[in-house]
């Protein structure tokens, strides 16, 4: 308690010029209640002496006042009423001096700024909560301006729930974050201290609470089947009627705040599953479409049960595509996608793999070489993409089990159909058309790369970095292309070159480096200009026959570097190979193949920080990243069918999917194919290579990650040219959402707002992720949040509009001031605010919800 202004009053008693003879002033101050019995010990006057008059002790009081010190001035203070005239000792000197009293409460309002004396019932009431310095010290940082006995109430049960400001939809949420803890420290709080009548008053008053029994699990089911109802378009179980609360509007954006927080969030999930399951959600969603709950997102059981429609109707490939990508796209903006975004991938992608082997009628065309190479550039690589995202998803399920009748489908389609129709097509058109020399009219081929790409920057005494990434195959280098595209300044172009057969490193790594002659020894090295173009060291001295000024580099040797090494190493050099290895450092190990589609994901990381930095720290300009060979790779395991007999030759070098040997062997399911296109007319070496994706069979695990064949997933070799352009123009940019509703006027608790994505999502347009809400003057959140993601690649206007739907407080708005509909973008750390849309409500009746 603050005495402040008692002592204040007191030392003015006690400190004015005695009058009428009198040579010095008394105060008597008697407490009835003894409201102030421990305070009175911590009062200090500047003038004054402090006599505590108890009811033994009344003459020795009047001693000390009349014998022994007859000149000080005193405060005479007593825990009890003031005694009657016949018991009273120290009447007579009553007669001569002077009375105060006070009470806590009038005490408190002075302190607190209180001047509206009706509410000194309320702050009487409330003296024991008050009587405590903590709780006091609470109460009065809150700051309240205008005191009611609402916004009292309110700050005693806000400080005895330890809350930074003084808010009733916090005291609720705390109360109930309690109860799903299995706490209840508050509540007690506020039973012994506060007042829990007038806490259930204000829950009835605000959220329209009307049910008989008063408990916090009643109240979360309020809350939740209130919510629920105004998004449900099915019939509401009647049961669960008599917990619709009549007031919608504050129930909802109570849910919708508390689902959307930051933190809390998780509390209401542990909320909404005990719920769930007392309600029994699951039985009822059984019973309705999917169409009924596509906008309920209160239970995660409608994600589960959308979940399982979908895995059950991709199973039975009843199509509707452009439906379920509506549906999962739906489910985005809702409030479990985020737990469950790894089932809504894998199902996304398995439906893209059944939507284009649908679309294709599965069907591979391509009656040559060049035909076949172009389709699968333009559309078939999409398959490998969408299996590798389909994995990437899947991995990370926790519950797999119900996804095992939609991973064999997919892994049905994708191995047994795709890949063995596209390999077997590729291996005839091999054998009828390529069988004596696989190099294919009009296509760049990969042993020319240096020339048809890097040398014109070296005559050109241009600065050219070239970043060779092993194993990286033409569907991720498309992603990538992408990636560099929407993060960085300059333009990222892909095109694609006929890789080597075999396909594997050595021979890949070779040809990419500059030369007049290729030749593979008895020792199976691959020589180049007569050196070894084995190891980093022996490709420098390669480099280094065709400029002065070369560096060849390993990717992990300069990861880590600062600015002033980049500049130390890249400094004053023209032509720099840098190698990258982390798909197939993972693929090709049998302990880690499977994680080879993580691996893609890492490449994607690390050659985005090294083009970033090689742009800023040495202002690289040309840059081009490729690959040596690509890779298969199938999550099943295989059987003794897909397997070879390894031919009965003299080999100089082998793998799973070649045979390097001067033999030439005529075996069905074999190609052999003549080294000339590479060696030279000299040349006596053949690639020996199975048909279709079939392995040759070797001893140990490792067979689903393999490279070194001829199937396009191999020797389709991707080219990045990355041109770093600091122009404005070369800059990524967010697509803009404009809001399209005319009208700045409201006049209805529930609205309807149309947002439109103003372009596409194209190379330099990326998507934007935004959060919207309405905020009256003080910036006071007055509505539920909506999610926008604008990412629509499509071209039709149409595709790129958006509907949402807001509820306004039950609360009073005043028509003369201004209320914001704020666009909030949710990527940004600094200043989120996208756009702030000035409006007025007017609301003709202000408890009407709407309909």
């Amino acid at each position: 308690m603050n005495l402040t202004e008692i002592k204040k009053i007191l030392e003015e008693n006690l400190n004015k010029e005695p009058s009428d003879g009198k040579r010095r002033n008394i105060v008597f101050w008697y407490d009835s209640d003894g409201e102030f019995t421990e305070e009175i010990n911590e009062l200090e006057l500047e003038n004054a002496k402090i006599l505590h008059l108890t009811d033994r002790n009344s003459f020795y009081i009047k001693h000390i006042l009349e014998k022994e010190d007859t000149t000080s001035n005193y405060l005479i203070y007593s825990p009890n009423p003031k005694p009657l005239p016949r018991e009273n000792w120290l009447l007579d000197i009553e007669k001569y001096s002077t009375q105060f009293s006070t009470d806590k409460a009038t005490v408190m309002m002075r302190n607190l700024g209180v001047e509206d004396e009706t509410l000194r019932n309320v702050f009487k009431k409330h003296i024991k909560f008050f009587n405590n310095k903590e709780r006091y010290k609470k109460f009065s940082s809150y700051n309240i301006q205008n005191y009611t006995e609402e916004k009292v109430e309110v700050g005693v049960l806000s400080s005895l729930c330890k809350l930074p400001i003084i808010d009733f939809d916090l005291v609720v949420k705390t109360l109930l974050i309690e109860e799903i803890k299995g706490e209840d420290r508050y509540l007690e709080e506020i039973n012994k201290f506060g007042d829990i009548d007038v806490f259930w008053n204000i829950v009835e008053k605000k959220y329209g609470y009307h049910l008989e029994e008063r408990n916090l699990e009643q109240l979360m089911l309020m809350f939740l089947i209130t919510s629920l109802s105004s998004n449900l378009e099915a019939r509401i179980s009647s049961t669960w009627e008599k917990f619709i609360s009549s007031k919608k509007s504050d129930v909802i954006i109570f849910i919708d705040h508390f689902m959307s927080h930051s933190v809390d969030h998780e509390m209401y999930d542990a909320m909404a599953n005990n719920m769930e399951k007392k309600l029994n959600i699951k039985e009822y969603i059984k019973r309705w479409d999917i169409e009924d709950y596509i906008k309920c997102d209160n239970f995660r059981a409608f994600d589960e049960e959308i979940i399982s429609r979908l895995i059950t109707n991709l199973v039975e490939n009843t199509g509707e595509y452009e439906n379920y990508r509506k549906i999962i796209n739906r489910r985005k903006t809702t409030h479990w996608y985020n737990k469950l975004s790894n089932e809504y991938e894998t199902l996304y992608y398995g439906m893209e793999i059944l939507r284009l082997e649908n679309e294709l009628q599965k069907s591979i065309k391509g009656f040559t070489a060049y035909e076949l190479l172009e389709n699968y550039t333009k559309a078939y690589y999409l398959f490998d993409y969408f299996y590798r995202k389909f994995y990437l998803a899947y991995d990370n399920i926790d519950n797999k089990d119900s996804f095992s009748e939609l991973v064999e489908v997919i892994e049905n389609i994708y191995t047994n159909w795709y890949l063995e129709e596209l390999s077997m097509k590729w291996s005839q058109i091999i054998e009828n058309e390529l069988i004596n020399d696989i190099r294919i009219s009009g296509l760049t081929k990969q042993h020319d790369f240096y020339s048809q790409y890097v040398s014109p920057y070296i005559r050109n005494e241009e600065r050219v970095f070239v970043i060779i990434s092993d194993a990286f195959r033409y569907e991720a280098a498309k992603e990538f292309s992408d990636i560099l595209n929407r993060d960085r300044r300059g333009k990222a172009e892909l095109s694609f070159m006929q890789g080597v057969m075999p396909s594997y490193t050595k021979l890949g790594m070779a040809t990419l480096l500059p030369h007049k002659q290729i030749e593979i020894n008895d020792k199976s090295e691959v020589i180049v200009d007569g050196l070894n173009s084995s190891g980093t060291e022996n490709r420098q001295k390669i480099l280094s026959n065709y400029s002065t000024d070369v560096v060849a580099i390993q990717y992990n040797h300069i990861k880590d570097m600062s600015r002033a090494e980049y500049k130390e190493v890249f400094e004053g050099k023209k032509l720099i190979y840098i190698y990258h290895n982390a798909i197939d450092a993972i693929g090709d190990k049998a302990s880690t193949e499977r994680d080879v589609f993580p691996a893609v994901e890492k490449t994607f990381e690390d050659l985005n920080n090294l083009i970033k930095n090689l742009v800023n720290n040495v202002s690289a300009t040309n840059i081009y990243i490729t690959a040596d060979h690509g890779f298969i790779y199938r999550r099943s395991s295989l059987q003794e069918y897909n397997k070879i007999g390894k031919a009965d030759v003299k080999a100089i070098d082998e793998g799973r999917r070649f045979i390097l040997s001067e033999d030439k062997i005529e075996e069905q399911g074999l190609l052999s194919i003549p080294m000339k296109y590479l060696l030279g007319e000299e040349s006596r070496l053949n690639a020996i290579i199975p048909k279709g994706v079939t392995r040759f069979r070797v001893q140990g695990a490792g067979d689903n990650y393999v490279h070194g064949g001829g199937a396009l997933q191999e020797i389709i070799i991707p080219v990045i040219k990355f041109k770093n352009i600091r122009k404005d123009e070369f800059k990524s940019s967010k697509v803009e959402v404009k809001l399209t509703n005319i009208s700045r006027k409201i006049t209805n608790r529930i609205i309807y707002l149309e947002f439109f994505q103003t372009e596409k999502v194209e190379e330099k347009k990326t998507p934007i992720r935004l959060r919207l809400y309405f905020v009256d003057e003080e910036d006071n959140r007055i509505s539920n949040e909506n999610i926008i993601i604008a990412d629509s690649r499509s071209s039709k206007p149409e595709e790129r509009t958006f509907r949402e739907r807001f509820t306004l407080k039950d609360q009073a708005y005043d028509k003369g001031k201004k209320y914001y509909l704020v666009m909030e973008d949710e990527d940004e750390t600094a200043e989120k605010v996208y756009d702030k849309v000035p409006f007025m409500i007017d609301l003709a009746i202000v408890n009407d919800f709407g309909f």
